[in-house]
């Protein structure tokens, strides 16, 4: 049983002497990773079961079109660099040497979305506390915390928004809220003396107030404007009717009084005739 046992031990030792535990890396979409491992005269880089680059006489080849531009091998030190870093370049990354004696070795890359800056703002405030909500635009694994000082007093993971009461004997102290995931975080430092002075709300009612009456003021003016427009149109319209009728009623009266004028012309005839025929007069009649 005891030999049993020193063999089962001595191919664990074997086991965990050719394959090193996977390192963990993390990053945000856009940057980048260096794999401080070498591989310096020939091995190959494998994602999973894919394999990326080989090096062989001191060049690399880059093998997977998507790692093109991206992917950057030193020479001298023989660390792989990955830049430009995607979502989908997350995964398992093996340096293969290629050597019976020399382990390969791994890395579980994760690729973050970069954090947002967190917005902070006063919901309520009164004589004995105040109520702040910290948000952000996006919370896909992001974490949101409060913090007093170095103490966290309250988080939430993949929240939009978090909320927290200060009391007046606190509002003295440091606070802050930070937005983050494993792999990037931004801060936000709030004065609480000044978001939480009660003075700060009356002017915020102030200002309201002043917003509420000037939007008022637009829509009585437009609503001023429109009633001033439609009157004008309707005046205009009768307007234009009542003439169309008065022409109308001229033009009617033009065509019934009507007079008849008598023109009288005398026809000379030649002296030939004057002798025979008395002169005759030609009535012509007119109408205007």
């Amino acid at each position: 049983m005891e030999a049993q046992m020193r063999i089962i031990l001595f191919l664990m030792v074997m086991i965990s002497s050719d394959t090193e535990a996977e390192k963990n890396l993390t990053s945000t979409k856009g940057g980048s990773i260096t794999l401080h491992d070498p591989l310096v005269e020939f091995g190959f880089l494998l994602h999973g079961t894919k394999t990326v680059a080989m090096v062989n006489e001191k060049k690399m080849q880059i093998l997977e079109d998507n790692y093109k531009n991206r992917l950057h091998w030193d020479n001298n030190t023989g660390f792989f660099t990955i830049t430009g870093l995607q979502r989908n370049d997350s995964g398992i990354y093996t340096i293969d040497p290629k050597k019976g004696s020399t382990p390969s070795t791994s890395y579980k890359l994760t690729v973050y979305e970069s954090v947002s800056t967190p917005a902070v703002k006063r919901l309520s405030v009164s004589a004995e506390s105040c109520i702040l909500l910290c948000s952000v635009e996006k919370a896909e694994e992001t974490t949101l915390l409060w913090y007093k000082d170095e103490e966290i007093l309250n988080q939430s993971s993949s929240a939009l928004s978090l909320l927290l009461t200060v009391h007046k004997q606190d509002f003295s102290s440091s606070y802050r809220c930070v937005a983050a995931n494993p792999a990037d975080n931004k801060t936000l430092p709030v004065n609480i003396t000044t978001s939480c002075n009660e003075q700060n709300n009356t002017d915020n009612s102030d200002d309201t107030n002043i917003r509420y009456n000037f939007v008022t003021g637009i829509i009585i003016s437009i609503a001023f404007a429109v009633f001033v427009v439609l009157i004008a149109i309707i005046t205009k319209k009768k307007c234009l009717n009542k003439t169309k009728t008065t022409i109308r009623q001229t033009q009617d009266l033009v065509n019934t009084d009507t007079d008849v004028y008598y023109t009288v012309c005398k026809y000379l005839v030649t002296d030939a005739f004057r002798t025979s025929e008395p002169h005759k007069k030609i009535i012509l009649r007119s109408q205007r």
